[in-house]
């Protein structure tokens, strides 16, 4: 796994995180749940007729964000960790398009990674700037840190930070 740090610094300060928030808060409440987390995929459709456009998207995300997390759990507990790398993908497409989180910065550490071998990749964090993670093979790690570095520069971009994670359990009660 690569961690592309965009170096953009993100302020939730500015209002993003706040409209975000409201719109969350509003499609809960036009919709009669909690919590977001409470509506289905299926629900989705009745949705888009009783909320505004951008506070259906606002949802869409949220509630397609959250099946591709239940999604990405099951695949990882019952096949190999490539297979997550459509779901990686479509949650960048998300947060890009639906959520409207995302960088040009951030866009290019994405696109740029698919398009030298990594096998899914997706902006991480809460947006504005901020990092992409990038799952690749070990066999393509070089070919794909140098292109988005090229990339960067090309676009006029500061360089990014570029360094390797191994994914492991999260914590958990051992006794």
């Amino acid at each position: 796994m690569l961690v592309i740090d965009t170096n953009v610094s993100h302020s939730h300060a500015d209002g993003g995180y706040a409209s975000r928030r409201a719109s969350c808060e509003l499609g809960a409440e036009v919709l009669g749940v909690k919590a977001l987390r409470d509506v289905r995929l299926e629900d989705l459709e009745e949705a888009a007729g009783l909320l505004d456009e951008v506070t259906y998207r606002r949802v869409r995300h949220i509630v397609t964000e959250n099946n591709r997390v239940l999604q990405t759990v099951e695949l990882l507990a019952s096949a190999s960790p490539g297979s997550i790398g459509a779901l990686l993908d479509a949650s960048h497409v998300s947060m890009r398009d639906d959520f409207e989180i995302s960088c040009p910065e951030l866009d290019l550490a994405v696109a740029t990674s698919r398009a030298n071998g990594a096998i899914g990749a997706r902006m991480t964090g809460g947006g504005f700037g901020g990092a992409a993670i990038a799952l690749t093979p070990v066999t393509s790690e070089q070919q794909v840190r140098a292109a988005v570095v090229r990339a960067f520069e090309e676009a006029g971009y500061a360089a990014p930070d570029i360094f390797t994670v191994t994914p492991a359990a999260g914590a958990m009660r051992i006794s």
